[in-house]
């Protein structure tokens, strides 16, 4: 017995309602997130760690050549003028580079929790449409976080030479 979806609708509903809830998802969630003050992203949190299996960032490259297109990602911060430009480097002074760590985190951790709300699409979703939501909050994040997980060690890496001149 298929109980989805919960709430059946017509395909222009769904997409409507499917359109409405991805943009009230991301819109709240960055929203909320920006709002969080800056000292809750300065703990180096086993979440922001690169892993060893990770390499300092470069298993992104060689995985996915991150560097050929990290550059078209569009910044958020040009959709949430809350938010902080992180296309390039404010400043290279010791405090915009720890700035700009904070924000990668909070990028970072704003991306991983836009995901687990593709699971609420299966309630109004028929299942093959849910497991598009699925693949569409997959599609939308991971290449944002791949960024962040590529561009943090180096910008630690940068900050340590700072802290050491």
């Amino acid at each position: 017995m298929n109980v989805f979806p919960i709430f059946p609708l017509t395909p222009l509903a769904l997409l409507t309602v499917n359109i409405l809830a991805w943009g009230f998802i991301h819109i709240s969630l960055s929203l909320l997130l920006a709002s969080l003050p800056l000292r809750w992203f300065r703990n180096d949190s086993p979440l922001y760690q690169s892993k060893k299996w990770e390499k300092n960032g470069e298993l992104w490259q060689w995985l996915v050549k991150v560097r050929q297109w990290k550059h078209k990602i569009p910044d958020g911060k040009h959709i949430i003028s809350k938010g902080y430009e992180k296309q390039r480097l404010q400043g290279v002074s010791l405090s915009d580079l720890e700035v700009f760590l904070y924000e990668s985190r909070r990028a970072e951790l704003t991306h991983w929790l836009s995901i687990p709300p593709a699971c609420l699409f299966f309630i109004w979703n028929p299942i093959w449409a849910g497991w598009v939501m699925v693949a569409y909050a997959l599609l939308f994040n991971l290449p944002i976080i791949i960024v962040q997980r590529y561009n943090r060690p180096r910008l630690i890496r940068l900050i340590a030479l700072k802290k050491f001149r």
